[in-house]
């Protein structure tokens, strides 16, 4: 393992105006976006669909990574090249999910734990031999009735830090994603106590774990109020107590600390990035790592037709601009409406 190595590439993440493309839907869930809007979910639609993303001219311009399923990695491009080094030739890092979903917590019912250990030792060297320098693990926590459990925060904490441990050894940066859902009806304070919550036990599992935390990249949610919540937060309050949350959390060892959209519209997942850039200066640089925040409009767009490509790509360009933009504290709601 060379910490060097790693933190060069955790840094080439998060650089300065750009962000990370997470296009590492299960076959599942890109199905029901496909059946939204009306394309048949196959291999080669759905390489099709990706291809038309990872070859827009925006993608050197604002993203600094993809992070790509099980199934896009192995895939060519349409023309035979494979789709590793279309991104890498955009000037993107390759990445891969490696975690394989949830499954029900023992002794707790109502709340699910991250599997995919078994065996990622050995599936990591194939990664990196294929060209991912990055990975991922997406660790689930809920908000309701008695819930979480501390057994549920210390099981996601102690399985993320045992998967980042493993990626490090195997010279890949681990992006460690401890999301706290927005469904329910908690308020914001809600979300931002269980939030901190789950980020100090996850950081006191690293530190456990001895993993290099220069080497790393954190994808949590922002403190945000419940979809179902009758008290909505503003755009600064979302962005001051997120910001005041990671500071009681995250080492400034971390190189940067890429946001998921977690089911916030388009425009707000980019607003409330941009408010909290512009609260700086931060210990760690703060950016994106959004997927349908970056792709629901380029799959409307697209729609399936190849004479939509164009189309689709503009659309992609637009948000991956205007979270370009929001990662560097320069967003407006004025530019939002240019080449919208």
């Amino acid at each position: 393992m060379s910490i060097a190595d790693l933190e060069k590439i955790a840094q080439k993440l998060v650089a300065p105006g750009k962000g990370i493309l997470a296009a590492d839907e299960s076959s599942g869930t890109i199905k029901k976006r496909f059946d939204a809007i009306g394309v048949e979910s196959t291999e080669t639609t759905r390489r099709d669909y990706r291809e038309m993303m990872f070859r827009t001219p925006a993608m050197k311009e604002f993203i600094s990574g993809v992070i790509l399923y099980d199934e896009t990695i192995w895939q060519d491009a349409s023309d035979g090249t494979p789709l590793v080094k279309v991104i890498a030739d955009a000037g993107a890092v390759p990445g891969i999910k490696v975690d394989e979903g949830t499954e029900m917590l023992p002794g707790s019912p109502k709340e699910l734990i991250t599997k995919g250990l078994d065996g990622l030792s050995k599936r990591l060297p194939k990664y990196y031999e294929r060209g991912a320098r990055f990975a991922k693990w997406r660790a689930v926590i809920d908000i309701g009735a008695g819930i979480p459990t501390y057994n549920c925060i210390h099981a996601n904490a102690h399985t993320l830090a045992r998967y980042a441990a493993l990626c490090q050894q195997a010279n890949i940066v681990p992006i460690v994603e401890p999301e706290v859902l927005m469904d329910g009806e908690h308020d914001i304070d809600t979300c931002y106590e269980v939030t901190e919550w789950a980020l100090k036990e996850t950081f006191s599992e690293l530190y456990k774990a001895e993993v290099a935390l220069e080497g790393i990249v954190l994808k949590p949610n922002m403190a945000i109020a419940g979809k179902k919540s009758a008290k909505k937060a503003s755009v600064a309050e979302v962005a001051e107590k997120t910001v005041r949350m990671l500071k009681n959390c995250v080492p400034p060892a971390v190189p940067g600390i890429a946001f998921l959209s977690g089911g916030q519209s388009d425009e707000d997942a980019t607003a409330h990035l941009d408010a909290m850039n512009k609260l700086g200066p931060l210990p760690w640089k703060l950016t994106f790592s959004y997927g349908r925040a970056l792709q629901a409009a380029p799959q409307k767009a697209w729609s399936g037709k190849k004479d939509n490509v164009a189309a689709g790509q503009r659309a992609f360009a637009h948000r991956a601009r205007m979270n370009g933009l929001a990662a560097l504290g320069k967003w407006a709601a004025a530019i939002e409406k240019e080449g919208a």
